[in-house]
This record gives C-alpha cells, structure tokens and sequence, in this order.
C-alpha cells in the first residue's frame, strides 16, 4: 500500500495520505504501481471529456487537455521541455546536453516543444471524439501504457545520470512489464481495436529505439518526455480509427 501511495504522489497532484518513516529506496518499488496510477489519471480525464461533450466537443477537448496537465502537475512536460532545449543545445557542442538539461530556466526548444505537445493533443481529442467510434474508456488505457512505457525504459536502458530514471529501475521485475503489458493489451483490444493495442506497444518500443540511437540511455527527463510523446501517438491513432 505504501509503495501505491508513492506512485499516486509522485506521479499526480491527487490528495494522498502522509507517509511516515519514508524511505528513498522505496520509491523503487513504487513503480511496479505506475500503470495503475494511470489508469486513475485516465479516469479523470474520462470524467472531464463526458462534462464537456455534455455542452460542446472542443470543450470536452479543452477540459481533458486542462485536467491532464493539472492532475499530473506538468511533470512530463517538464520533462518535454528539458530534452528539447538539452538536444538543442547539444546539436553543436554534445557536451552541453547535461548542462542544459540541469537548467533550471526554459528555453525556446522547450517552450515549443511544450506548445507543440499541448496542440497535438487538443486537436487530437476533438478529432477522435467527433470522428471515432472508439470508445471514450481508452481514456483509462493511453495514461497507463505511457507509464508502464517509463517503468520499461528505465529498466531497459542504461541510466545516463543519477535521478528518477535510475531510482525506478531497481526492484521492478521483467514479469511485472509483462504482466502489465499483457493484461493492457488485452483490455485495449476489448475497449478499443487490437490496432490500437499495436500502436501502443510500438509507441514504447519506438521511444527506446530513439533513445538508444540518440542518447545512449536515459535519464529522468526522457522518461517524462517519452510519457507525453507516446500519449500523443496513442491519441493521434485514435483519430484514424473512424467509422
């Protein structure tokens, strides 16, 4: 129970009770619970997309975009901004690229990353939800894949600074990715299409490829920014699975 209330505080802005007698090694086994934190982000997303749909569909986009941001605390954007501006600046010189992203201060890259992130998943929505037959509880799944996708990378990359990314790499089993991966499918395949459920696990699989061409491993940032990047994807497929 501890290491669920962990994973809710870390991961959302959701009121969770105080722990006691915390211990940083904790947080490792935390992760094991991230699919399911997700899972709950996606409920209240699912809850804002059904009161805007109730007035109009570019407000059930702008509510869900608003509430994800909110409920999640710009975590992962932050991660979005991080990598963009630590790539941008390491385009010329690579040995800038962990200065930068230490960088308290956004830069261009970053603001525009951000931006383009926020965009891509109001327009998707209000497309996928005036356009799709696909049901609105994929809402539930597109959280939870993106952040089992963290847990995986983190596990199957080598981590490229200490922090987040390497701390949740410790005590979460290869069985508990697969496991994760294989009830999520199965509930993607029934809430929605057996193509969804493929688009998100190569969504995954595409964001580790990119990052050990790219990088060479990880880092906390790349997690966050893998997180946004995958529920971007996830969502944009959503719009070609009309009737």
């Amino acid at each position: 129970m501890r290491g669920l209330i962990l994973a809710f505080t870390f991961l959302t802005t959701l009121p969770m009770p105080a722990l006691k007698n915390f211990e940083h090694e904790e947080l490792s086994s935390s992760a094991v619970w991230f699919p399911l934190v997700g899972c709950s982000v996606g409920f209240v997303l699912l809850l804002a997309a059904w009161l805007g749909l109730s007035a109009n569909p570019w407000l059930a986009a702008l509510l869900v975009v608003l509430v994800w941001v909110v409920v999640t605390g710009a975590l992962h954007l932050d991660g979005v901004a991080d990598l963009a501006d630590a790539l941008g600046a390491a385009h010329r010189n690579p040995e800038r690229f962990f200065a930068v992203m230490k960088d308290p201060h956004t830069g261009a890259f970053g603001v525009v990353s951000m931006v383009m992130v926020l965009l891509t998943k109001l327009v998707a929505v209000f497309c996928w939800v005036t356009s799709s037959d696909v049901s609105l509880w994929v809402l539930l799944l597109i959280p939870a894949w993106a952040r089992l996708g963290a847990v995986y990378w983190s596990n199957t990359l080598d981590a490229m600074a200490a922090g987040s990314g390497e701390t949740f790499a410790w005590q979460v089993s290869r069985r508990s990715l697969w496991l994760w991966a294989v009830l999520l499918f199965a509930l993607s395949t029934w809430v929605a299409t057996f193509w969804f459920a493929c688009v998100a696990v190569c969504s995954l699989l595409l964001w580790r490829s990119y990052l050990q061409w790219r990088l060479g491993g990880m880092t906390g940032d790349c997690l966050g920014a893998g997180i946004e990047y995958c529920e971007c994807l996830m969502l944009l497929s959503l719009c070609f699975l009309s009737t």
